[in-house]
């Protein structure tokens, strides 16, 4: 059903907010707590959030088992240290949130050291270092940008799932994300088609 709204979306050109769409909202639905579900559902619908993906970082690349962002449990708070590398979303006006993924506990199995983590973008320690190209464009005004967290602490609440299911979320929501981006293409298509179609019917030599 997501992937036949997702064509039926791009073939009517309807804008939506992606990533909260697509990527965050599912993966709260599917692995948030009920006060994350309550808190970040509904403003999700209503396109009053929009958030960033933290998941890629210079040293290891798209490989989530080799990141070395750290976050630490202080007390009551998350301590989360690391850069991250083409995060998305990070250069829209209105990003608010975003998912850190670091690891947790270095002495676990190779693939439970991670977690994911809530991290809104105005916690200190968090900021945009720069905006990165992609395929030699800047994807105005979304855009993929180098992000630093340095001491950024947050509410142990904020994790998501639990300590060490990281790699999990990430391999259950990116599967189907792909997918997505491949029916957003498609549906582009038959949009373009459509006009081309309807282009040839009404003009005249």
């Amino acid at each position: 059903e997501q992937y036949i709204f997702w064509d039926e979306t791009y073939r009517a050109h309807a804008p939506l907010p992606v990533i909260g769409v697509n990527t965050i909202g599912p993966t709260i639905i599917q692995y948030g707590t009920d006060e994350q579900k309550a808190e970040l559902l509904p403003k999700i619908l209503e396109g009053k959030i929009f958030f960033g993906v933290g998941y890629t970082e210079p040293s290891a690349g798209t490989d989530l088992a080799s990141l070395v962002t750290r976050a630490e449990r202080d007390g009551d708070e998350w301590v989360i240290n690391g850069r991250k590398w083409w995060s998305t979303n990070m250069g829209h006006p209105n990003v608010a949130v975003t998912i850190v993924m670091g690891k947790t506990d270095t002495e676990a199995a190779t693939h439970a050291q991670q977690s994911q983590i809530i991290v809104p973008v105005d916690t200190p320690g968090f900021r945009v270092e720069r905006m990165l190209s992609v395929f030699g464009y800047d994807e105005k005004p979304i855009g993929h940008a180098e992000v630093v967290l340095e001491n950024v602490r947050v509410p142990v609440e904020n994790l998501i799932a639990g300590e060490g299911r990281g790699f999990e979320i990430a391999q259950g929501r990116l599967g189907p994300g792909r997918i997505h981006h491949c029916m957003r293409v498609i549906g582009m298509a038959e949009r373009a088609l459509e006009l081309m179609c309807a282009r040839l019917l009404s003009r005249t030599a």
